[in-house]
C-alpha cells in the first residue's frame, strides 16, 4: 500500500512539474523574475501541502511559525510587520484573522510545526532535485534544462544548506556538462547556476577546481561582448576567492592575459571590468600569477611586491623585472615607483639581491627619461662605488659589466652628472681621480666592460663642461695612445665606442690625435677601412668620418699619409654613391655625408704645398663635385664646407691658369716699333687672363659656380653665407682682373645680395668679409655712384669704420672714400 501511495505522489508531481514547465514557456512564466520563479517552485510539491503549513498573511509555506495567545499561527516576520503597522497607524492590536483585540503580542515559537514543515520541505526538495537532475542532459529540451537550472538556483538561494544537498546529489558535474550545450541560453544559465552554487561554499568551489572545468570557464572569456563572457567573469571572480582555485586559474594558459586585457578595455561593461580587476587582485596571492600579470602589462602587483614583500620576494621580483621587455613610458613609471627600492637592494650585503637589483636597473635605465629618474633617486654614488671597489665584498666582473652598462645609460641620458657628488670630498664622476679610475679599468678589463666604460666617457665628453675635465685627465694620464689603439680591435661595438669618444675629444685635442694617428701602427688605415665598408651606413662609419673631419685641416703630414693610402679616392666614391641615391634611408646618412665632405675638403688646404693634391683634384674633378654639393639643400654643413673648398680651389686658379704665349715680333716691328700691332687672343678667361677650365685650373667661371654661390648669400645660416662670400671674393682678389671680376658679379646679379649681407651684419666675421668685397666693388665708378645714394650702405660702412677690427676699419675707410664720404687726401688708418 505504501509503495502504491508513493507512485501516486510521483505521478502527481510529474504531472504538476510538466504542466508547470509548459506553462512557464507559454508566456505565463517570466524566467527573469525571482518572485515568479519562487511562486512556481513553491507550488511544486511531491507530498500534499497542508493548510497548517501556509501562513494566512503571506500565503507561503512558513519557515519560522509562531502562535498568538488566541492559538492562531503565522510567519514570524509577517505578524511582526502586522503589529508594527497597527502601532504606526494608531489602530488596536488585533488578530489579522479574527480581528479581535489581543491582550498581548507575545509570539510563541511553534517548534513542532516548524520541524514538521522542515522535514516536509526537505523531502519535497529532494524529490524535486531528483526530477530536475533528470533534465540535465543533452537529450532534454532547452526549456526543460533552463527550468531545471533555475530551480537549482532557487533552492541554493533559498537556504545555504541546500548547496550541500546540490553537491551531495552530484548535480555540479551535471551543470558543468551543460556548458557544452549548443544553446547559448543554456550555457549562460549554467554559468549563472554554478555561480549561485559556489558562492560562499568552499566545498563546491573545490569540486569546480577539479579537472578542466576552470579551463572551460576561461574559454568563455574570449566570447567578445556576450552574456556568457559577463557570467564567466562573475564566476571566476567568485572562484578566485579560494586560494586553491587561484592557483588553478593562473595555471591556465591565457587566463591572466585575457583578464588583464578586459581591465583596460574601454568598450567592456563597467561591472565586467570591475569583476575582472577584482579577480586579478585575488590572483595576486601567488607569485607566479604576479609574474604573468607583469608579463602581460599589469605591473603594479610586481612593483608592490618589490616595495612591500619579504627580502626573498623582493629579490625574486626584481630579478623577474629585469627579464621583462618594457616600453619607454613604463620604464619611467617603474623608475619612479621602485627605483629607490631597487637602489637600496643594490646596496645590500646579499650578492644575489644585488645581482637581481642590477639586472632590473639595467633594464629600466635604458631610456633617457627613466635614467634621469634613477639619478635623482641616488643611483650614481653606489654604482661608482661598485665599479671601483676591489677586495672584500666587491662585485664579480660579470656584475661589474652590468654596473658599467647602467652607468653608461645614466651618463648618456643628458643629465648634468657633474653636479652630483659620488665620493669623498664632493668629487664628481668627472673629477680627475675618477676619470683616471675609468681609464685604468678600460685598460685592464675585458672587451665587454671596456666598451661600456668607453661609452661612459662618450657621455661625459658630449657636454663641453664635462669634456674639458675628461680631456685634462686623459692628457695627465697619458692615455691618448692607449685609447687610439682601440680603433684596431675586432669587436665592432668596442671599436665604435672608441671612435665616438675620439670624435668627441677631437675638437679639444685634435693635434694630439692627429699625431697619434699619423704613426705607422695602422690606426689611420683602420679608420679609412671603416669608412670605406660598403655595407650601408652605420653609426661607426659616421663617427669615423666625424673624427677625421675634426682633425686639423692644415696638417700636411696627415693629408699626405691619407693621399698615400688612397683615402680620398674611397671617400669620393662614397660621396658620389650617396648623391646618386644608392645609399639612403639610414639615420646616419647625414652626419656621414657631412663628415666625408669635410674630410675630402682638407685636400684643398694643401694645394700649394702638395702636387699630389692638385693631381687628385684634377683627376676626380673635385671642383665640379663641390659645385654640385652647393645644392645639397638642408645640409648646411655640406654647403658651407663645399663653398670653402671652392674658395681654396679658386685661390689656386691664378697659378694654374695657362697664360697665352704671344708670337715673336716681325723684323720690321723689331726695328720700327711704330709698325708693331698687339696680337689679339680670344677664348681667354676674363678674370684670370689665361686659358682656364674647371677641371684643370678650378676656375669658378668655367664651372658656372658663380650663380650657385650667389644663391647661397640668401641662406639663413650665417656660416654658409660667409663661406659663399669668401668663394666669390676670389674673383676680386689681388692677382686677378678685379674689374672683370666685378663685371662677372654684376652679370650674376650679385651686387644687391652682397650689399644686403653688409647691411644685415649677422656676425663680425661676415661683416669683415662683406666690407672687403664691397670695397672692391666700389672701385668701379658706376657701382660707387649707385651706392653713394644709398644711405643704408653708407651707414653700414661708417659703423664698420668706427667699431670693427683694425684691418676692417682700414678697408671701410677706403670704401667710404670711393663714395666720397671721406676726402681722398685724408688717411686715418695707414696702409698695411
Amino acid at each position: 500500500m505504501e509503495k502504491f501511495v508513493k507512485k501516486i505522489c510521483i505521478f502527481l508531481f510529474c504531472s504538476d512539474y510538466i504542466s508547470w514547465m509548459a506553462a512557464s514557456w507559454d508566456g505565463s512564466y517570466d524566467t527573469g523574475s525571482q518572485s515568479d520563479d519562487s511562486h512556481h517552485f513553491e507550488r511544486l510539491h511531491i507530498e500534499p501541502l497542508y493548510d497548517a503549513f501556509v501562513c494566512p498573511l503571506t500565503k507561503q509555506v512558513m519557515r519560522d511559525p509562531v502562535t498568538l495567545e488566541n492559538g492562531r499561527t503565522f510567519e514570524r516576520e509577517a505578524i511582526q510587520k502586522w503589529f508594527r503597522e497597527c502601532r504606526e497607524s494608531g489602530r488596536r492590536l488585533v488578530c489579522p484573522l479574527t480581528l479581535k483585540e489581543l491582550k498581548n503580542t507575545d509570539l510563541n515559537p511553534s517548534i513542532a510545526l516548524r520541524n514538521t514543515i522542515e522535514e516536509w520541505t526537505t523531502r519535497n526538495e529532494a524529490a524535486q532535485l531528483d526530477m530536475a537532475s533528470r533534465s540535465l542532459n543533452m537529450s532534454s529540451s532547452e526549456n526543460d534544462v533552463l527550468l531545471s537550472l533555475k530551480f537549482i538556483q532557487h533552492i541554493c538561494q533559498k537556504n545555504r544548506s541546500n548547496k550541500h544537498v546540490v553537491r551531495n546529489a552530484d548535480l555540479i558535474p551535471m551543470i558543468v556538462d551543460m556548458l557544452k550545450s549548443s544553446s547559448r541560453k543554456v550555457r549562460c544559465r549554467a554559468l549563472e547556476t554554478l555561480l549561485v552554487a559556489v558562492e560562499e561554499d568552499e566545498d563546491n568551489k573545490a569540486i569546480l577546481a577539479e579537472g578542466d572545468t576552470v579551463r572551460t570557464i576561461v574559454k568563455f572569456l574570449s566570447h567578445e561582448q556576450s552574456k556568457e563572457r559577463e557570467e564567466a567573469v562573475s564566476l571566476l571572480y567568485e572562484l578566485s576567492k579560494s586560494e586553491a582555485v587561484c592557483e588553478k586559474i593562473g595555471s591556465i594558459n591565457g587566463a591572466i592575459l585575457i583578464l588583464v586585457g578586459m581591465t583596460s578595455s574601454k568598450s567592456e561593461n563597467v561591472l565586467t571590468v570591475e569583476k575582472a580587476d577584482k579577480t586579478l587582485e585575488n590572483l595576486e596571492k601567488f607569485e607566479n600569477n604576479v609574474r604573468q600579470m607583469a608579463e602581460n602589462g599589469r605591473l603594479q602587483p610586481l612593483l608592490t611586491q618589490i616595495l612591500e614583500g619579504t627580502p626573498e620576494t623582493k629579490q625574486s621580483m626584481a630579478a623577474y623585472l629585469g627579464d621583462l621587455v618594457l616600453n619607454n613610458d613604463v620604464k619611467v613609471y617603474v623608475a619612479r615607483t621602485v627605483g629607490e627600492s631597487l637602489i637600496n637592494l643594490m646596496k645590500s650585503g646579499n650578492m644575489q639581491s644585488r645581482e637581481s637589483a642590477l639586472k632590473a636597473l639595467n633594464q629600466i635605465s635604458s631610456f633617457e627619461a627613466s635614467s634621469k629618474v634613477l639619478i635623482e633617486a641616488g643611483i650614481l654614488p653606489p654604482l661608482v662605488k661598485d665599479l671601483f671597489t676591489v677586495g672584500a665584498n666587491h662585485l664579480p666582473m660579470r656584475l661589474k659589466e652590468v654596473s658599467a652598462t647602467i652607468l653608461s645609460n645614466v651618463v648618456n641620458s643628458g643629465y648634468d652628472v657633474d653636479s652630483i657628488p659620488v665620493g669623498q670630498d664632493h668629487q664628481t664622476l668627472v673629477s680627475e681621480d675618477n676619470v683616471h679610475n675609468l681609464l685604468h679599468l678600460i685598460s685592464n678589463t675585458g672587451p665587454t666592460i671596456e666598451c661600456k666604460l668607453l661609452q661612459v666617457l662618450v657621455g661625459l665628453t658630449s657636454s663641453q663642461t664635462t669634456a674639458l675635465n675628461v680631456v685634462a685627465a686623459i692628457k695627465s694620464s697619458g692615455a691618448t695612445i692607449s685609447l687610439v689603439q682601440f680603433i684596431e680591435v675586432p669587436q665592432q661595438d668596442l671599436r665604435t665606442a672608441c671612435i665616438k669618444l675620439l670624435q668627441n675629444l677631437s675638437p679639444y685635442m685634435g693635434q694630439e690625435l692627429a699625431d697619434a694617428l699619423r704613426g705607422t701602427v695602422g690606426q689611420l688605415s683602420s679608420l679609412i677601412r671603416v669608412i670605406s665598408e660598403n655595407t650601408g651606413i652605420s653609426e661607426e662609419q659616421a663617427a669615423a668620418a666625424g673624427l677625421l673631419a675634426e682633425l686639423p685641416e692644415r696638417d700636411l703630414g696627415l693629408t699626405r699619409q691619407m693621399l698615400d693610402e688612397g683615402a680620398f679616392q674611397l671617400i669620393i666614391s662614397r660621396v658620389v654613391k650617396i648623391r646618386q641615391g644608392e645609399t639612403r634611408g639610414t639615420r646616419f646618412v647625414t652626419p656621414f655625408l657631412e663628415g666625408l665632405v669635410r674630410v675630402l675638403a682638407r685636400v684643398t688646404f694643401v694645394l700649394s704645398d702638395e702636387p699630389d693634391a692638385v693631381a687628385l683634384c684634377r683627376e676626380y674633378n673635385l671642383a665640379a663635385l663641390f659645385i654640385e654639393l652647393l645644392q645639397a639643400n638642408g645640409l648646411d654643413n655640406v654647403q658651407m664646407v663645399s663653398a670653402t673648398a671652392l674658395e681654396n680651389l679658386s685661390q689656386e686658379s691664378k697659378s694654374l691658369t695657362r697664360l697665352p704665349e704671344l708670337p715673336p715680333p716681325g723684323f720690321c716691328a723689331s726695328i720700327f716699333p711704330c709698325f708693331s700691332k698687339q696680337a689679339v687672343i680670344t677664348g681667354l678667361c676674363r678674370v684670370h687672363q689665361g686659358t682656364c677650365s674647371l677641371k684643370e685650373s678650378f676656375c669658378l667661371l668655367e664651372g658656372q659656380a658663380v650663380h650657385k654661390l650667389v644663391a647661397l648669400l640668401d641662406h639663413n645660416n650665417a656660416k654658409v653665407v660667409e663661406a659663399a662670400l669668401a668663394a666669390l671674393s676670389t674673383l676680386l682678389d689681388d692677382g686677378v682682373a678685379i674689374e672683370q671680376g666685378v663685371f662677372v658679379l654684376c652679370e650674376a646679379e650679385a651686387i644687391k645680395p652682397i650689399l644686403d649681407v653688409l647691411l644685415e651684419k649677422q656676425t663680425e666675421n661676415l661683416r669683415s668679409r662683406a666690407v672687403w668685397v664691397v670695397e672692391r666693388l666700389l672701385r668701379t665708378d658706376d657701382i660707387a655712384y649707385e651706392v653713394s645714394g644709398d644711405q643704408n650702405v653708407s651707414t653700414a660702412l661708417v659703423d664698420a669704420f668706427h667699431h670693427a677690427d683694425y684691418r676692417t676699419r682700414q678697408i671701410a675707410e677706403r670704401a667710404l672714400k670711393h663714395v666720397d664720404k671721406i676726402p681722398n687726401f685724408s688717411g686715418i688708418f695707414p696702409n698695411m
